[in-house]
């Protein structure tokens, strides 16, 4: 769909100049949200050295910004479609630099946490408004290469972060890592300015405050309670009612949705075959895949003793492999379809991540690079057929709640896995020593075993699929479908 056939409520949007520049757009905001997530992971060790807390710690540091993400990302399809993507996409912007900066300051963990939270509320903006202006701005047949013209320059930043966070550290401050952002936030102003298109409901509804309120709570308390969870730093009683009260606010939450005209997350979008099995099943695989990034430097950096440049150079391949994988992504889906392709990747990522036990002291280089290799294009396989999935049966005047929708179970699983990935650790760890080899690495194995479990039992979800369920994006044609 053309901006200029976009529905009647929509305003007009930017020339098409500007359009062939829009996914480039897009795709720095990308880059500054995945070059702040991966050069963060490397620097987990040494900043719990600095500020004094146990490694495992400071997965609030991670969890806290993916948790801003799930609970803001609801109201940026409100946002967008109220104020306008151009004007609510340059805010998302200077708020995430706003974090950036204080992240840079803060001088124990409840600031960096606090930090964070404004960095979330930023990028709860910047990507579902992106990728509403993406899908408003091109047909379905042209999402798939438009996806991949997103992808490819926003994994640059995986492929940069955990080697120049490592440098960094080595010989500057951790810091500094929050600064690289400033820069990339400058250009993308420049070109929101410039090229992002103003698409605007003029007829949109007031926010669901009610259920804001609802969902944004039972959210961030469950969230709390899988962080803290495995700490004893709560009694188990008192963790038991917060995980009761949580159940109660999302329950009512779905209780309320179904009153109201227009609630805060269109739950009705589940009807849609397509979009309830890509989303529910890329959130149960996002659980197990969610923690690796995590986990990884601490084996790495506290189980093999390499320094944090080093550590980082280790993900390397997993970014070169991720960006191979979007290139040849669109013949594989044009060749086998979502359903196949899903079912049989999601295996081989899953036996990926249990192929990571085998790590440990005096394990060779030789076979780490080829193993992250493997997890870096199973893992870019599956989120590219998974995002790619979720619009490919929905209207155009329900993107944005799409959009919002699916943006939030992503973030509220990436959030759940970093704290389920923790949460294995320390309860294998038993209260033993973070930061000795001999009793963190047994720890980290048994955890990379049950979250490749976990992955593997995740692609019966999708076996619910049809052969023919997303063509219309991959341009596969199924056997009962003649070819045109």
């Amino acid at each position: 769909m053309t901006p200029e056939t976009a529905p009647p409520a929509a305003s007009p949007a930017a020339p098409s100049p500007s359009l062939a520049i829009l996914p480039w757009l897009v795709a720095v905001a990308l880059f500054m949200e995945n070059l702040d997530a991966t050069i963060l992971n490397t620097a987990v060790p040494t900043m719990s050295a600095s500020l004094g807390v146990e490694p495992l710690s400071l997965k609030s540091v991670l969890t806290s910004y993916t948790l801003s993400l799930a609970v803001f990302i609801p109201v940026s399809g409100w946002m967008a479609d109220r104020f306008g993507t151009k004007r609510v996409f340059s805010l998302a912007i200077v708020l995430f630099t706003i974090g950036s900066l204080l992240c840079a300051v803060a001088y124990n963990p409840p600031m960096l946490v606090v930090s964070r939270i404004i960095q979330g509320m930023g990028g709860a903006m910047m990507m579902p408004v992106g990728r509403i202006a993406l899908v408003r701005s091109f047909p379905r047949s042209e999402m798939l290469r438009i996806t991949t013209y997103v992808i490819i320059p926003a994994l640059i930043g995986p492929l940069i972060g955990p080697s120049l966070g490592g440098a960094i550290i080595h010989w500057f401050s951790w810091r500094i890592i929050f600064l690289l952002n400033v820069p990339f936030a400058i250009i993308g102003l420049w070109l929101a300015h410039r090229h992002m298109p103003d698409f605007k409901d003029t007829q949109a509804p007031p926010l669901d405050r009610a259920g804001f309120l609802l969902f944004g709570a039972g959210i961030a308390l469950l969230s709390y309670v899988l962080e803290v969870f495995g700490e004893h730093s709560q009694p188990p009683l008192v963790l038991a009612g917060m995980t009761l009260v949580s159940v109660i606010l999302l329950t009512a939450y779905c209780r309320h949705s179904r009153h109201v005209a227009r609630p805060l997350l269109a739950v009705h979008l589940f009807a849609i075959r397509t979009f309830r099995l890509s989303v529910l099943g890329g959130f149960i695989t996002r659980l197990g895949v969610g923690g690796m990034p995590f986990l990884l430097p601490l084996l790495y950096q506290i189980g093999l003793g390499f320094p944090p440049w080093q550590a980082g150079l280790l993900t390397i391949p997993l970014a070169l492999a991720a960006i191979g994988m979007k290139v040849i992504s669109r013949p594989l889906l044009a060749r086998f379809g979502h359903r196949t392709v899903l079912i049989v990747n999601t295996v081989l990522l899953g036996l990926t991540i249990t192929i990571f036990t085998q790590v440990g002291p005096g394990t060779s280089i030789a076979m780490i690079i080829p193993l992250s290799f493997a997890q870096g294009f199973f893992s870019s396989l599956q989120f590219t057929s998974m995002n790619t999935l979720i619009f490919a049966d929905v209207d155009d005047r329900e993107a944005s709640k799409a959009s919002s929708l699916a943006s939030t179970g992503q973030q509220m699983s990436a959030s759940f896995g970093v704290a389920l990935a923790s949460m294995l650790t320390a309860w294998f760890l038993g209260g033993l020593n973070q930061t000795d080899p001999a009793q963190t690495v047994p720890a980290l194995h048994h955890a990379f075993l049950t979250m490749g479990i976990l992955t593997v039992l995740s692609s019966f979800t999708f076996w619910g699929l049809k052969s023919s369920d997303g063509d219309n994006v991959s341009l596969h044609h199924s056997p009962s479908q003649p070819e045109a």
